[in-house]
C-alpha cells in the first residue's frame, strides 16, 4: 500500500509523541507532534462544513496556523493549497477562482466561491500554486507518493535527520518550503522554529537563541546576514545553510563564508519538479561554477539547444502531457550543460530571447557578463522599453553608470552594450527571495 502523507505522519506522531513539532519564536512556544496534530483536530471540529474532495485554498502565515489548516484538510480528505499571507481579500478570492477551488479559507472563515468544482478523486493530495504566464496562478497537483519522494531525496542528499532543527524562513507553502521544511516534519519529525522577524539582527539573536541546525534561505537574506552588524557566534548552532529560490550570487557565498566559517549549498529546483540539484559540498557555489550535481533519484536528459528534461519520482504526473507510465517529465525554463564533474551548469532561461539591432540574443548572456564586473553583485537585462532594440539593464552593486558601460567596452559587441544602466544598492525581492522582475522592468521603464 502507498504510503500517504497523512498516514506517515500518524506514525510518526505516535512513535513520539512528546517530541518537539513546531516552535513559535514570536510566541515563545513550542507545540509537540501530538500537541500540533490536537490543533488540526479543533481546526476540523471548528469548520462543520464536509470538504472531502474539495480543493482548498488558504493563506495563513508560517507557524501553527498554518499547520492547524493544512493538517486539517489532509485529515478531512480536502486538498490544500496554501498562498501568500497578507494578500487582499479580493486577490485570494481571485486566486480561488483561477483554480476553481470551491473554498478558501481567509481569516478565520471559510468561504464558498461560486465558480468552483469539486477536485477528482485521482490521487492527488496537494496543490502547488506558481506563477502562470499570463498573470494568473498555475495549480500543479502532486499525489502522496509524489510528495514524499521529494522529502526522501531533499533529506538524504542534504543530511537532514529527525533530530534536526530546520530554521523556517521560507513560506510552508512555496514548492521549496513544503519540500524543505513541512515534508521533513511530517515524514520523519524534523521539527522547525519559525515566527522570527526578516531582518538579520533579529534572524542572529533568534538563532542563538533557538539553536537550529539546517537553514533554508534565500540569496536576499544570506546577503542581509553577511553584510549586517551581528556576532558571528550567534549562527554558531547552524550545521547546514541551504540557498534556492533564486541565483545565489558567487559574492554573497563567500560573504557569508568569510563572515561566518560557513558555506552555503546551492539548491536547484521547481514547483514542478522538486528538487533537481544540490552542491553537496558548497565549493560550487563558493565559485559560482554550478549549481551542484543532480539529486539522487533525478535524471537529466539533454535535446538540442542545452534544454533538458527532468525526470524523478517527486514529478507531477496529473495533467503533464511529458509523462510516462506513472513517471513525471517536466523541462524547465532554463538551458543548462553538464561539466566535467556532472554538475549542473544553468546557461539562462528559456523564452527570454530578445531581437537586438537585428540579432536574436539572451539577456541572461549580458547580466552573466555584468557580474564579472569588479563591484557588481547582481545584474537584470532586458529590453529598453521605449526603444525596443536597445538593451537596458539594472545592476546591484557600488559602480556609475558610466563605468559600467566603459568596464563592457572592448569585453562584449558595442551592439550588446546596455543603452541605459541603473545602479541600484540592492535588488527588490517578492516575498518568496525572488528577485522582483516587474519592479526592476519598471524601474527600466521611468526617466
Amino acid at each position: 500500500m502507498t504510503a500517504s502523507l497523512l498516514g506517515t505522519w500518524s506514525r510518526v506522531r505516535r512513535s513520539s509523541p512528546h517530541a518537539p513539532a513546531l516552535t513559535d519564536a514570536s510566541e515563545a512556544r513550542t507545540w509537540s507532534l501530538s500537541g500540533l496534530d490536537a490543533l488540526a483536530d479543533a481546526w476540523v471540529a471548528s469548520v462543520g462544513q464536509p470538504l472531502a474532495g474539495e480543493t482548498v485554498v488558504f493563506a495563513e502565515p508560517n507557524g501553527p496556523a498554518w499547520f492547524q489548516v493544512f493538517l486539517g484538510l489532509l485529515k478531512m480528505g480536502a486538498v490544500p493549497a496554501s498562498l501568500e499571507a497578507g494578500e487582499p481579500e479580493e486577490a485570494l478570492r481571485s486566486v480561488a477562482d483561477a483554480v476553481k477551488a470551491r473554498f478558501l479559507w481567509s481569516r478565520g472563515c471559510l468561504h464558498r466561491m461560486r465558480r468552483g468544482s469539486p477536485a477528482p478523486r485521482d490521487g492527488r493530495r496537494v496543490l502547488k500554486l506558481t506563477s502562470g504566464t499570463t498573470g494568473l496562478p498555475k495549480a500543479l497537483a502532486f499525489t502522496d507518493a509524489q510528495m514524499l519522494a521529494d522529502g526522501r531525496q531533499i533529506c538524504g542528499d542534504m543530511g537532514i535527520h529527525s533530530n534536526d532543527i530546520n530554521l523556517g524562513m521560507i513560506p510552508f507553502g512555496h514548492s521549496y518550503g513544503l519540500g524543505n521544511l513541512v515534508v521533513p516534519l511530517l515524514s520523519q519529525g524534523t521539527s522547525i522554529v519559525t515566527g522570527l522577524p526578516p531582518f538579520p539582527q533579529a534572524i542572529a539573536a533568534g538563532i542563538g537563541r533557538w539553536l537550529p541546525t539546517v537553514f533554508p534561505a534565500v540569496p536576499a537574506l544570506l546577503r542581509a546576514l553577511a553584510e549586517a552588524d551581528v556576532d558571528p557566534a550567534m549562527l554558531g548552532s547552524l550545521r547546514t545553510v541551504i540557498s534556492a529560490g533564486s541565483e545565489l550570487p558567487a559574492g554573497v557565498a563567500q560573504a557569508f563564508h568569510r563572515r561566518f566559517r560557513l558555506k552555503v549549498h546551492n539548491f536547484y529546483g521547481s514547483s514542478e519538479t522538486g528538487g533537481i540539484a544540490y552542491d553537496r559540498s558548497g565549493d560550487a557555489s563558493l565559485t559560482g561554477r554550478s549549481v551542484g550535481t543532480p539529486m539522487t533519484g533525478v535524471r537529466l536528459v539533454f535535446g538540442r539547444g542545452r534544454r533538458f528534461t527532468v525526470s524523478s519520482a517527486a514529478v507531477f504526473t496529473h495533467g503533464n502531457r511529458r509523462a510516462f507510465r506513472g513517471r513525471g517529465k517536466h523541462a524547465p525554463a532554463d538551458f543548462g550543460r553538464l561539466d566535467a564533474r556532472g554538475e549542473l551548469v544553468l546557461l539562462g532561461r528559456a523564452g527570454r530571447q530578445i531581437k537586438v539591432a537585428g540579432r536574436r540574443f539572451n539577456p541572461a548572456e549580458m547580466e552573466l557578463a555584468l557580474r564579472r564586473l569588479p563591484g557588481i553583485r547582481d545584474a537584470f537585462v532586458a529590453a529598453l522599453p521605449r526603444r525596443p532594440h536597445a538593451l537596458a539593464a539594472a545592476v546591484a552593486g557600488a559602480a556609475s553608470q558610466e563605468s559600467v558601460r566603459l568596464a563592457l567596452r572592448g569585453k562584449v559587441a558595442a551592439w550588446k552594450v546596455p543603452g541605459k544602466v541603473v545602479v541600484l544598492p540592492s535588488f527588490p525581492v517578492t516575498p518568496r527571495g525572488k528577485t522582483d522582475a516587474r519592479k526592476l522592468l519598471a524601474l527600466l521603464a521611468g526617466d
